[in-house]
């Protein structure tokens, strides 16, 4: 009799620590999958991020590009009004009647 009441009181001291060990490991489980959750939110967050500023770095580029092409055809420009300015001078020389 008082070996079958020490296997009872083993099963239900085992049951318990099972029962113990089940809710820890749901515990677990729960918190693993919250900070899966807010890993990935972040990660999310983060891509969303980067592919604005992805975004906005690609938009400046083509505003720099554009702007660079402008001040090159203004140099442009400027190079064939000097030249112009520096035949006109010549010619202007040449004439002898300005002198």
């Amino acid at each position: 009799q008082n070996q079958h009441d020490d296997v009872k009181k083993q099963l239900l001291d085992l049951q318990l620590q099972h029962n113990s060990l089940k809710l820890e490991h749901r515990k677990s489980l729960e918190a693993h999958g919250q900070k899966l959750a807010q890993l990935q939110q972040e990660k999310d967050s983060e891509v969303a991020n980067l592919q604005d500023t992805v975004f906005k770095l690609r938009e400046e580029s083509k505003l720099l590009r554009k702007a660079h092409q402008e001040v090159h055809s203004q140099l442009l420009n400027a190079q064939a009004q000097m030249e112009e300015f520096r035949q006109l001078k010549e010619a202007l020389q040449k004439m002898p009647g300005l002198r």
